[in-house]
């Protein structure tokens, strides 16, 4: 998949906002990827995530794993594609914690996958988790990289299927003409 043709998918379900918006990361910015917004049409969400999962096929991994909520339904189409298990990490008292019987056991090899990255501190908090557990993440994937490539090291390959180099601003750096706009926060609490 191109990412002309993602950007299309991404406009023509009205999952790219434009506004003032704070990200997860704490940083503003223009524009926000509303990625329930694509992924709730379950044929584009099946078609875009078997496009991740075919940059996917080379790395050995037996399972994969999605930080809530917004990874999800990647990490579910992702592994569906791979037919591998997937399970995921959510929210328990401001951080993320494996729940819901879920296990990781040693040597077990992980993908983490996400849908969109900025920062790509919810997939280390995921990354941490399964270390923690003896287990090893071997790639992390997201539909969209908006990091403008000043993601962390993983420790593993990272694969997306379009980046952009999104502007994004610090709360006491704003433009005057992005200030005056009010803001909104449209992401997972």
């Amino acid at each position: 998949m191109k990412s002309a043709e993602l950007l299309e998918l991404f406009r023509s379900t009205n999952a790219l906002l434009d506004g003032h918006f704070v990200l997860r990361s704490g940083l503003h910015s223009r524009q926000y990827f509303q990625c329930a917004l694509l992924l709730q049409h379950t044929q584009i969400a099946a078609r875009v995530c078997a496009a991740l999962a075919d940059k996917l096929r080379e790395i050995e991994a037996e399972r994969v794993i999605s930080p809530a909520l917004g990874g999800i339904i990647v990490g579910h189409e992702v592994a569906r594609a791979l037919g591998k298990p997937h399970i995921f990490v959510e929210k328990e008292d401001g951080k993320l914690v494996l729940r819901r019987g879920f296990e990781i056991n040693p040597g077990t090899r992980f993908i983490v996958a996400e849908d969109v990255v900025t920062r790509g501190g919810r997939v280390q908090e995921t990354i941490d988790i399964v270390k923690a557990h003896g287990g090893i993440v071997t790639a992390v994937a997201a539909v969209v990289d908006r990091s403008g490539g000043l993601l962390p090291d993983f420790g593993c390959p990272f694969v997306s299927l379009t980046q952009l180099n999104v502007e994004t601003y610090e709360p006491n750096k704003l433009p005057p003409d992005l200030a005056a706009i009010p803001v909104t926060k449209p992401g997972s609490k």
